[in-house]
């Protein structure tokens, strides 16, 4: 797979291999100032979805074609391929292979003269007519939470934390508990926990058995079956359960038969 920088590289280089074939340049003899017509580079930094200049310059990191983001987003809702070479982006979520192409976009505005400001006033009246504040950030400082999702051009990216559209994960903080515990499936049975307690006591397993509230527990028990049928019948207000409520280990208990003489 090309790194985006690579596509980056390429773009460089078409540029100015297009700009010495128009003017047959000599790059080591350039004393001249010389002027490149707009149209000569239009094909480098024009989105093919809307055919306007790029605003918010988006590449695909599998091909490296770049689009508008807006544009690209809009497409992939109905379609998992590149518009331009039509190859596969991602399997089920295309939009995790789009990365926002701050080079790109800062070549588009120094060649199109007058774009940024253009675009800065669309912003400027898309906001006044929906009576929306938008909030730029100082020279700084860091940008906040909330400004995340202004337009590329809004604010410094370069300090802003970076989002993809990746599936989001929720931590709780909970404090260790000061007694040991083994996790397990709910399928695990009673002689998978009287191996391992056997392995790290050092005992034989024949001579180990587990007990709930001084019952001895077949092996083929599960855990499940052991919540339904033992603790979860025991519980003296099964009620106050809720969802929120974390979930308390289940205690077990073993005891070690004598050896025969």
């Amino acid at each position: 797979m090309a790194s985006p920088q690579g596509g980056q590289i390429a773009i460089a280089m078409r540029l100015r291999n297009q700009l010495q074939s128009v003017y047959k340049m000599d790059p080591l003899r350039n004393e001249e100032e010389v002027r490149v017509k707009i149209k000569d580079l239009n094909e480098h930094i024009v989105c093919c979805l809307c055919a306007g200049y790029f605003v918010d310059a988006t590449t695909i990191t599998e091909c490296l074609h770049t689009f508008c983001k807006s544009c690209i987003v809009k497409y992939l809702q109905t379609s998992k391929y590149c518009p331009m070479c039509n190859i596969k982006i991602h399997e089920t979520q295309p939009l995790l292979n789009l990365k926002l192409d701050r080079v790109m976009q800062d070549i588009v505005y120094k060649l199109v003269p007058g774009l940024q400001d253009s675009e800065e006033k669309r912003i400027r009246e898309f906001y006044q007519s929906r009576g929306l504040d938008r909030v730029t950030q100082p020279s700084g400082e860091e940008p906040a939470l909330s400004n995340l999702g202004l337009p590329f051009s809004s604010f410094d990216h370069s300090k802003a934390h970076y989002y993809r559209y990746d599936e989001q994960l929720s931590l709780s903080d909970q404090g260790l508990q000061e007694n040991k515990y083994v996790r397990c499936s709910v399928r695990a049975e009673v002689r998978h926990l009287r191996r391992v307690l056997c392995h790290r006591l050092m005992l034989n397993p024949q001579h180990v058995q587990l007990l709930f509230d001084n019952e001895v527990l077949p092996d083929h028990m599960t855990m499940k079956q052991i919540w339904l049928s033992r603790c979860h019948a025991t519980l003296p207000t099964p009620l106050h359960i809720t969802p929120n409520q974390p979930p308390s280990p289940l205690v077990l208990q073993y005891s070690v038969k004598e050896k025969r003489r």
